[in-house]
């Protein structure tokens, strides 16, 4: 009776350690887009360099937790809402390793733009830095807290990154019309954009899979009921 019991807190402290990698994993990506900002405002290309080196870091976690999930599986034979977090992490911690990939990318991109002259002051893409960090801050809160809600709040928020990344393409191609030595640069612009509406969509993916793992539902391409 007391192996039984060992074994039962033996396997909660191996599902709390999976929620504690992918919170870990979040906050690696969260301060790489913050630093990614930081680097972008200040021309900081040491910072730049950085997020880009550390890109291995979340690539090695990705494995690791992925192995792990597979072996608690393999091990365990967790039923029902255990299966579902277990395959839901699994899914979760690709996400936020190509979310670390678009970080490095964004991180390239900023290396290029500081050898261009800024050719307006960049509101946009902070804004966006912020909004998308919130969302994987959500989304992996939701999973945590088995919150439909903060599901929903992260789904609302994509829509926001999509009108703001829309409407800064079309600011950006009326800078390239009016002044053709500026495409070069607008395209640069155009390129993190596109990044952070797809790490956006990453983060919603995310908060649609708390919602399965919670319900047993999918949400993917529909609304909240």
């Amino acid at each position: 009776m007391e192996e039984k019991r060992h074994t039962s807190a033996e396997y909660e402290r191996e599902l709390q350690e999976i929620k504690d990698r992918l919170l870990y994993m979040g906050a690696l990506t969260e301060k790489a887009l913050e630093n990614g900002s930081v680097a972008l405002l200040e021309r900081n290309a040491e910072l730049a360099e950085m997020i880009v080196r550390e890109d291995d870091k979340l690539d090695q976690l990705d494995v690791a937790l992925e192995e792990k999930c597979i072996r608690l599986l393999a091990l365990r034979q967790p039923a029902a809402r255990d299966l579902r977090f277990i395959t839901t992490a699994i899914k979760i911690t690709g996400h936020l390793e190509r979310i670390g990939d678009m970080a490095a990318n964004i991180a390239e991109k900023v290396l290029i733009l500081n050898d261009f002259p800024q050719i307006k002051p960049y509101v946009d893409l902070p804004r966006m830095v912020g909004i998308v960090r919130g969302m994987i801050r959500k989304s992996l809160d939701a999973l945590v807290r088995e919150d439909i809600e903060l599901s929903r709040q992260v789904r609302e928020e994509d829509t926001v990154i999509d009108q703001i990344n829309d409407q800064l393409f079309r600011e950006l191609l009326t800078f390239m019309m009016e002044d053709p030595r500026k495409i070069q640069v607008c395209l640069y612009i155009m390129q993190i954009s596109k990044s952070l509406e797809r790490i956006a969509d990453h983060a919603e993916s995310i908060a649609d899979m708390v919602v399965y793992m919670v319900t047993g539902k999918s949400v993917r391409h529909k609304s909240f009921s």
